[in-house]
């Protein structure tokens, strides 16, 4: 399996300037790629930076431009930093992995259990 650990949340006034940080550990055969989701209270989960393998990265419009995302393969970590911060990216972030357990098994994705990031004033 594959244990994806989140950390870097936090309370931040607007304007300001985070950087979140997911660790995968566990039995697996590789990751294909890693990135960054996010849900607000009352709305659906939505993609922040799409899972890249460290060539190209999708980000969502509304953060293009203020958040970064970063892969670093040999530690399975994947990071975002998160500057400029508003109170409309206030939701809890979420890391997701696309892996393969054992060869010739099925890509899966995996997730993690969630940092908190509140923007407020």
């Amino acid at each position: 399996q594959v244990q994806l650990v989140e950390s870097g949340g936090g309370l931040v006034q607007p304007g300001g300037s985070l950087r979140l940080s997911c660790a995968a550990s566990g039995t697996f055969f590789s990751i294909n790629a890693m990135g960054w989701y996010r849900q607000a209270p009352g709305k659906q989960r939505e993609p922040v930076a799409a899972p890249t393998t460290g060539s190209s990265t999708n980000y969502a419009d509304s953060v293009k431009g203020r958040f970064t995302i970063s892969r670093d393969n040999a530690k399975n970590a994947v990071y975002l930093q998160m500057n400029s911060l508003k109170p409309e990216d206030t939701a809890v972030y979420y890391c997701n992995a696309k892996a393969v357990l054992a060869r010739g098994m099925p890509t899966r994705d995996y997730w993690g259990q969630g940092t908190q990031v509140t923007v407020s004033s």
